[in-house]
């Protein structure tokens, strides 16, 4: 991967070439990497120089040396190590990244609604919003007028703990962040859902219920459980039949989030006050036969 790292300074410029604007929400992988392989050899060979330079003797290296030959040649490359880097490192996780960033445009979005003081005032500890200026502190922005053509805000799971703005064309003006939840993405969900609310409403719909700590479609929550998507639909339908979560439509898919009813039914604190009411609407809305009626139903 050193070709790839080389031209990453820590400090200093990235090819864009290697990191195109996205074409819209629901690009691929493989759309964004067909993109890289149709670069023109003029902006390989510019850019490449371009970010060799900021890096104190990367231009003399070996691996230097060749980034800076036929352009042609070192875009192939790229591409192919982009491809495997990918296959290898990032398409194993994807599902559970992009679950991630789901929901953080599906959270942004609904705080949006509240004017854009309340976007910006959580968004990030460094961004500031006064006075219809986005103000990155710490940051060494050109003042910028956006003059109509808008601003992206783009979650990220791997820009953790920082912002990055992007001004230069091709790209419209952008705002990447950290995506909210970053931080628990990687810790290993717990096999074993609470007991109490197993027994109450079965084992894998209460592992569905205690891991919707963000909206989620039927997909991601399969891939999360390691369960047939059909099985995670059936019990989806049960809890939402029950009150305990809500599906809402987001373009073609649907996303499931906990009812305020789910959320007191996860809550350790308030499951002493709220197991009568959980009761009484499993034997209102289910009837005695119902799933909630043994913990053998999962």
């Amino acid at each position: 991967m050193r070709p790839i790292t080389l031209l990453q300074p820590r400090r200093g410029y990235t090819p864009d070439f290697l990191a195109p604007p996205p074409a819209g929400p629901l690009a691929t992988f493989e759309d964004d990497l067909a993109r890289i392989a149709d670069t023109p050899p003029s902006q390989v060979a510019a850019e490449t120089a371009r970010s060799l330079h900021d890096t104190p003797g990367a231009a003399d290296s070996e691996i230097g040396r060749y980034l800076l030959g036929d352009p042609v040649e070192v875009r192939a490359t790229l591409t192919g190590l982009i491809r495997t880097a990918w296959h290898q490192l990032v398409e194993p996780s994807w599902p559970r990244v992009r679950a991630l960033l789901d929901a953080d445009v599906g959270f942004q979005t609904r705080r949006l609604a509240g004017g854009l003081d309340r976007l910006f005032a959580e968004l990030h500890p460094t961004l500031r919003w006064h006075d219809n200026t986005l103000i990155r502190e710490y940051g060494d922005d050109d003042h910028r007028d956006l003059a109509g053509a808008g601003l992206v805000l783009m979650p990220s799971a791997f820009k953790w703990d920082q912002v990055v703005v992007v001004m230069d064309e091709p790209w419209q003006p952008t705002v990447i962040y950290p995506a909210r939840g970053s931080g628990t993405l990687w810790q290993q969900l717990s096999g074993t859902p609470d007991a109490a609310l197993g027994r109450l409403i079965g084992r894998t719909r209460a592992a569905l219920l205690i891991g919707l700590t963000e909206p989620a479609t039927t997909t991601t929550l399969a891939h999360r459980h390691a369960l047939a998507p059909a099985t995670v639909s059936e019990r989806l339908t049960v809890l939402r039949d029950a009150g305990f979560i809500i599906g809402e439509r987001h373009r073609h898919e649907i996303r499931y989030r906990r009812s305020a009813l789910g959320t007191a039914a996860v809550d350790r604190r308030s499951r002493a006050t709220t197991s009568a009411a959980l009761r009484a609407v499993a034997a209102r809305r289910l009837g005695p036969a119902g799933p909630f009626s043994g913990a053998r139903s999962s």
